[in-house]
């Protein structure tokens, strides 16, 4: 047996509450001509109790029905059995019935409408009598007994009605609230993405400006040629992270389609560009050398996290032991890890003290991941700092570069 909820009954307005009083008044009217033009003659205080205390009694019992979403069951009771002696209060009897139907408690809606035929049957047998051969014995009852299952009915219709209409808003709104959750998330993943990037691209060429920059101001010793080349350094650093800025505020900017595709946008670089990064590292003025066993095409993704990886410990390695000599070496092919190892040895003397964002090696750690990978990074025991990691490499793999 399944009770329906409480809550899928809505609140009424009062007009709502104001036609449905009218609608139990116009029943409890009806009933009441009805047996005064079929019942046997009255008189004496029988009669004056059908023209006064009847009626009376028909308005308390629709005011009770005030309540009867709050007290369903007693409400119901006193105006049915008050019924017996009132015809008037056979309205409120059908609109309390009907009410507690509607909540589809099937055990009291059965009881309480057995309860309504009976006290019908006791109000036309004792209270009321017809007048004999106005109507055949078994007309009274099938009346009622239909009268009360369709009232019955509607309430388990509407009630039916209600349930469907609360399941689909708590739907509606469970599925807005999910909505909304997928959202936060969603703006959540685009921000660390864009940190990542932005991280990713701009890191590498401001640390190179910054650490020029930095040689401008402490170096007195430097020729008027080296103060020039500093300086060119310097410009064509912030050009370039300028226009990598550009290229990645479009690449995010990109449709949902373009995204989808495999294909790279810039300034997504390859494994192919590491010798141009050493390269650079070196014009910069670091201690940089490379080996690089690799002979086939990485898959494009893991290509370009391999390349991240590379930038993010030169940068590192930059800011934080200026001066160190510094190791890049990649290795390994098809159907092996491909080995992305970059180390420093102990500083020279003190990093650059330049802010961190907190999404160097944590952006690297997510990157590794998403491609199957993993990233290990920490000081080894000369001093220096180590970061290392395993990227899978299938084999015979397309290269998309």
């Amino acid at each position: 047996m399944s009770t329906a909820p409480l809550s899928s009954a809505p609140p009424l307005r009062p007009w709502s509450h104001a036609w449905r009083l009218a609608a139990a008044a116009a029943i409890g009217l009806l009933a009441w001509s009805g047996v005064n033009a079929e019942m046997a003659p009255l008189d004496g205080a029988l009669l004056t109790w059908f023209h006064v205390g009847d009626p009376l009694l028909g308005v308390a019992c629709i005011l009770l029905t005030l309540w009867r979403r709050r007290y369903p069951v007693p409400i119901a009771v006193i105006v049915m059995v008050v019924s017996t002696a009132s015809v008037s209060a056979n309205g409120a009897a059908a609109l309390v019935l009907c009410s507690l139907a509607t909540r589809r408690r099937y055990p009291e809606t059965i009881a309480l409408s057995i309860v309504c035929i009976g006290t019908g049957l006791l109000t036309d047998s004792l209270v009321y009598p017809k007048r004999p051969g106005a109507q055949p014995d078994w007309y009274g009852p099938s009346v009622l007994t239909v009268s009360v299952a369709a009232i019955v009915a509607i309430g388990f219709a509407v009630g039916a009605r209600r349930d469907l209409v609360w399941s689909l808003r708590s739907r509606a709104e469970t599925a807005e609230r999910e909505q909304h959750a997928r959202a936060a998330e969603a703006r959540l993943l685009e921000r660390n993405r864009i940190a990542r990037e932005m991280h990713d691209v701009l890191a590498h060429r401001i640390s190179v400006v910054a650490m020029h920059a930095g040689a401008l101001g402490f170096r007195t010793d430097l020729t008027r040629e080296q103060t020039t080349a500093t300086a060119k350094t310097i410009a064509e650093n912030a050009h370039l992270a300028l226009q990598e800025l550009r290229e990645v505020l479009g690449v995010l900017r990109t449709s949902d389609d373009t995204a989808l595709t495999d294909t790279p946008e810039p300034p997504q670089p390859t494994l192919a560009d590491l010798t141009r990064l050493v390269d650079e590292a070196r014009a910069a003025g670091m201690d940089v050398s490379m080996t690089d066993t690799t002979t086939a095409d990485l898959p494009a993704t893991s290509a370009r996290t391999a390349y991240r990886i590379a930038q993010e410990g030169l940068t590192n390695a930059r800011k934080h032991a200026p001066g160190a000599s510094v190791r890049v070496r990649v290795d390994g092919g098809p159907g092996h890890d491909l080995i992305v190892d970059v180390g420093n040895a102990a500083p020279v003397h003190a990093g650059l003290s330049l802010p961190s964002s907190g999404y160097g090696l944590l952006g690297l750690t997510e990157r590794a991941e998403l491609v199957g990978g993993t990233l290990d990074y920490g000081p080894d025991p000369a001093g220096g700092f180590q970061l290392r990691a395993t990227l899978p490499w299938p084999v015979d793999v397309e290269s998309d570069r």
